[in-house]
């Protein structure tokens, strides 16, 4: 039944390339339809064996899935910009009823820096401190709708971080989210350390994957942002002289 989730897969990564080959789409760099791709293949490679069956079973594989859906592929389907692409070569009235959506009241609130740092945070909280640890051992179902879960809020915070989101927020606010949201991360990832979940040993390496790898992530995304600031900063002295 997993490999049912190969033909979303397939449509979207279709569906993007269709994008970049569309006259509309002017000079779409390669490197972003290479990423889309990576990070569709991250997180299908979460939902299919043999990670997914290894992640029932083993702590350690479980917090990799946990990284790769929650932030490795939210970091490289955001940068590989899929909505502005859409926008920009969808036909007039699909591309006004998309932008309707993506600067909408709920989209606009759940896209907002605070609002998805408590998701993601919330998140990881309730997969390795609930009963949801336990029922996601049990029943595959229950797997797949927490990798969505990490997955759609790992897209918002990241989007919100890197000003891609329907609202872009100030830098100050943006680096603040990152900063409270990695802190959060690396305190609950330590935790697990000391306090496992459930059926869990004590002292996990499943714990140092979530904090070695998932600070890994969070110092990529943060090198991004900065480099953001930077250009942002070579602009202005330029619109200046002009």
């Amino acid at each position: 039944m997993e490999s049912l989730f190969l033909i979303p897969a397939v449509a979207a990564v279709a569906a993007y390339w269709a994008g970049t080959a569309s006259a509309k789409s002017g000079r779409w760099p390669a490197r972003r339809l290479v990423s889309f791709i990576g990070g569709v293949l991250a997180l299908l490679g979460t939902l299919l064996e043999p990670l997914a069956g290894w992640a029932h079973r083993d702590f350690t594989a479980l917090a990799f899935s946990h990284i790769l859906a929650g932030m490795v592929s939210p970091l490289l389907l955001v940068v590989s910009r899929p909505a502005a692409l859409a926008l920009q070569t969808l036909d007039p009235f699909p591309a006004r009823r998309l932008r309707r959506i993506l600067e909408g009241t709920p989209a606009r609130f759940l896209s907002h820096p605070w609002t998805a740092t408590v998701l993601v945070v919330a998140g990881m909280w309730a997969m390795f401190h609930t009963g949801l640890f336990t029922a996601m051992q049990d029943a595959m179902p229950v797997h797949w709708l927490t990798t969505a879960y990490l997955a759609g809020t790992g897209c918002l915070f990241t989007a919100a971080v890197l000003g891609t989101a329907p609202v872009r927020h100030s830098f100050r606010q943006r680096a603040a989210a990152l900063v409270v949201a990695a802190t959060a991360h690396a305190v609950l990832a330590a935790g697990l350390w000391f306090f496992p979940p459930p059926g869990v040993a004590p002292a996990p390496p499943g714990a140092l994957v979530l904090l070695g790898l998932g600070a890994t992530v969070q110092a990529v995304l943060g090198l991004i942002l900065l480099q953001q600031r930077q250009a942002l900063g070579r602009q202005l002295p330029q619109a200046h002289e002009t």
